[in-house]
């Protein structure tokens, strides 16, 4: 289990590798725009990886991509949806308005 820390509020939750983060955060009630269901589309889960970046999946093509299109992406830069934990480190996110 990985434990996923959500910031602004310090929300913990215990997570199964393979989850990606929007399951994750979806499964505890954590209110997230994803509009294309997950499918790395919409860019409204993009959320910042603050810490345990060695606990998620790097970045694949279809993320990459999306990423490229928003406006004001930081290195910390990740889409929920395609962000998979690893089960390797626990994992500190932020939430980044819409």
């Amino acid at each position: 289990m990985t434990i996923v820390t959500i910031l602004p509020s310090g929300k913990t939750i215990d997570v199964e590798a393979g989850t990606t983060l929007l399951a994750a955060m979806q499964g505890a009630g954590v209110a997230i725009d994803a509009k294309c269901d997950g499918k790395g589309e919409c860019a409204g889960c993009h959320i910042a990886l603050v810490g345990g970046r060695k606990g998620v999946s790097k970045i694949g093509p279809v993320e990459n991509a999306k990423l490229d299109t928003i406006i004001g992406i930081g290195s910390k830069s990740r889409l929920a949806c395609q962000a998979s934990l690893l089960g390797t480190e626990d994992v500190t996110i932020e939430l980044i308005a819409a």
